[in-house]
C-alpha cells in the first residue's frame, strides 16, 4: 500500500520550510523530491507503508503549522485593512501585534485542528494541493476565528486607548490644581486599600460616588473609593505600602501620580499589616 502527495507553492520560502521539516520528520517509508517548474515548486512526498491515515493525519498537521507560520499573518493584516480600513497605519500596526499575541491556546489548538481535518479531508480524495488556493477557498472556518479574534483585539485597542487618554488627563488634572494634603499613605493588601493621613489617622473614603443615584446598580471597590479620595485631596506625596505585590491598580496610581508615589515594602506601617494586626477596613 502506498500514497503520494504533491505540494505546489509558489512561495520558495515554503518550499524551503517543508523540506526542511521534512527532512527531520519523525515517520519511516517516506521518500521526498522536490522540482522547479515555470510557476510551481512541486514538494513531493511518496509513502510506501502500511499506515496510510497515519502518513495523512502527519502531513496535514505539518501543513497546518506551514498555514499558520506564513498564510496566519497575512489574513490578519487583510482582515483588519478591510474591516477597519478607517484606523490610521500606526493604529493598525498596534491592532496587528495586539492579534499576534492575544491569540489564546484553545484558539491555537481549534485553529490548528480546523486546517489539519480540511487537509486530511482532502488529501483522502486528492493527489496534489496548490497550496494558495487551498487556503484561501478551503479554510473558511479558520478564517472566521481568525476575523473574531481580530475583531476582540480591535475592541481591546480602542478600550485600552480611552483608558490612557482618560489616565492622562488625570495625570494634568493633578499636575494643574492645588494639593489638599502633603502626605497620605496607601496600605495595599489583598487588593484593598485603606488610606491614612500624615499621622496615620484614618481617612474616610470620598462617598460622593455611593450617593450619585444614577451610580446605583455599581458596585465600587475599595481601590475605587481610594482613587476617587486621592483625586479630591491630591496629596503632594504619596506613600504606598505594598503587603502584595504590585498589580494594575498599583501601576496606574503610580502612572497618575508620577513622582508624588513612593513605594514602601518594609516599614512599621508595612510591618503592622504584614503581621495581620492591622485589618483592611475603611
Amino acid at each position: 500500500m502506498f500514497k503520494t502527495v504533491c505540494i505546489k507553492t509558489s512561495n520558495k520560502n515554503i518550499a524551503d520550510y517543508l523540506l526542511k521539516e521534512l527532512e527531520y520528520f519523525e515517520f519511516k517509508d517516506i521518500y521526498v523530491s522536490c522540482y522547479d517548474f515555470r510557476f510551481y515548486t512541486n514538494v513531493i512526498i511518496h509513502y510506501v507503508g502500511k499506515n496510510v491515515d497515519l502518513f495523512l493525519n502527519k502531513i496535514s498537521t505539518l501543513l497546518s503549522y506551514c498555514v499558520i507560520d506564513f498564510y496566519e499573518p497575512v489574513f490578519i493584516k487583510n482582515l483588519i485593512n478591510t474591516n477597519y480600513f478607517y484606523f490610521s497605519t500606526e493604529d493598525k500596526k498596534q491592532i496587528y501585534n495586539l492579534c499576534l499575541t492575544n491569540v489564546d491556546f484553545s484558539n491555537s489548538i481549534a485553529m490548528l485542528n480546523i486546517i489539519s481535518n480540511a487537509f486530511c479531508d482532502y488529501f483522502s480524495d486528492n493527489k496534489y494541493v496548490i497550496l494558495d488556493g487551498f487556503v484561501h477557498f478551503k479554510l473558511g472556518e479558520y478564517v472566521k476565528i481568525l476575523d473574531s479574534i481580530v475583531d476582540m483585539c480591535v475592541n481591546k485597542f480602542i478600550i485600552d486607548r480611552e483608558y490612557n487618554e482618560f489616565i492622562s488627563l488625570l495625570k494634568t488634572y493633578i499636575q494643574t490644581t492645588p494639593s489638599s494634603a502633603d502626605i497620605i499613605h496607601l496600605i495595599y493588601k489583598n487588593h484593598d486599600s485603606i488610606l491614612l493621613d500624615s499621622s496615620k489617622q484614618l481617612i474616610k473614603f470620598n462617598d460622593e460616588l455611593i450617593n450619585k443615584k444614577y451610580l446605583s446598580d455599581i458596585s465600587f471597590s475599595s481601590n475605587d473609593f481610594a482613587l476617587n479620595t486621592l483625586l479630591t485631596l491630591l496629596p503632594k506625596k504619596l506613600y504606598i505600602h505594598l503587603i502584595d505585590e504590585e498589580d494594575d491598580f498599583i501601576d496606574t496610581l503610580k502612572f497618575i501620580f508620577d513622582n508624588r508615589v513612593f513605594i514602601c515594602t518594609d516599614c512599621n506601617l508595612c510591618n503592622l499589616y504584614m503581621s495581620n494586626k492591622g485589618k483592611i477596613t475603611n
